[in-house]
């Protein structure tokens, strides 16, 4: 394990090499640093961070099992007490530090296990920093022998305020069956509905977005800031969580994950592979977010 750090152009940012997991990052508009992500402890593992890669893919695959050109493949649960291979392997392997400046930093992770593993491939994280504005980007090339389905995402958790409010335009949502699976799509509540900003709701949250618009805004009105996302086309979808009381135990309503995903959970067993990549071998998937946050009255 490693910790790396990075300063610039009023961002702060703390990385866990275990994970390629932010635990911490910052932005001083002027007024003090002001947290963009929850905080984390240095060493915190992905799961406990500040936010996340999801490669080679996002969220859950049914039953872990997915078919490719007649040949079933199988996925073995990651995480104790999910009986689901849950976001990929990356947020779980060591990440090396490929590449660090000033304003930038690139991380790198490869996954080679042994046959009949579905995957092998190769990730990187990049991090630059331009004036106020902070862009990720993720890629995932397949080292397999075969074409397979792969896709990318970003679990980020975000600090929930009181007034905490989010905008983000999508078309429908997924509802969400025993096991933490998504259901079926359906139009989107009221109460979810961001094409306009409106406040977080405080309840049990797990669902998936289907064709976001790739800008999404939150604002925190109790520290005067707000933050922008501008995602590329690649990233179509996102997920909505927050988990309760009973999901953990010692949840105190302060956090929320907002995940851009370029395809929806489950891709693997829709006929049309819900936006998930065929990477014939050697192939590379690529796709960035850009972070911009400014003050808010």
């Amino acid at each position: 394990m490693a910790l790396v750090t990075f300063q610039a152009e009023g961002f702060e940012a703390r990385f866990n090499t275990v994970g390629g997991a932010f635990t911490q990052l910052q932005w001083n508009g002027g007024g003090g640093a002001v947290p963009l992500l929850r905080e984390a402890a240095a060493d915190a593992t992905a799961g406990m961070s500040s936010a996340f890669p999801m490669v080679p893919f996002a969220n859950r695959v049914r039953g872990n099992r997915f078919t490719v050109r007649g040949r079933e493949y199988r996925l073995e649960p990651n995480t104790v007490g999910d009986p689901h291979h849950c976001h990929g392997d990356g947020w779980l392997g060591d990440w090396t530090v490929l590449e660090q400046g000033a304003d930038h930093l690139t991380l790198g992770y490869t996954h080679l296990p042994l046959e009949p593993v579905p995957y092998r491939y190769e990730a990187s994280q990049n991090f630059r920093v331009a004036g106020n504005r902070l862009t990720a980007t993720f890629a995932v090339t397949n080292l397999g022998s075969s074409p397979m389905p792969f896709g990318l995402g970003w679990h980020p958790y975000f600090p929930l305020t009181p007034r905490t409010t989010l905008e983000a335009s999508a078309e429908r949502m997924w509802t969400e069956e025993e096991g933490w699976l998504p259901g079926r799509p359906t139009t989107i509540p009221a109460d979810l509905r961001f094409h306009a900003p409106r406040e977080m709701p405080r309840r049990w949250l797990n669902n998936g977005f289907e064709d976001w618009s790739g800008a999404t805004r939150i604002i925190w009105p109790e520290r005067e800031t707000a933050l922008e996302i501008q995602a590329d086309q690649k990233f179509r979808h996102f997920f909505l969580f927050m988990p309760d009381e009973i999901f953990d135990s010692h949840y105190a309503q302060d956090y929320f994950a907002f995940e851009p995903m370029t395809h929806l959970a489950d891709g693997h067993n829709m006929t049309d592979g819900g936006g998930l990549a065929m990477l014939s071998p050697g192939e590379v998937l690529r796709a960035s977010l850009l972070l911009q946050p400014s003050l808010a009255q």
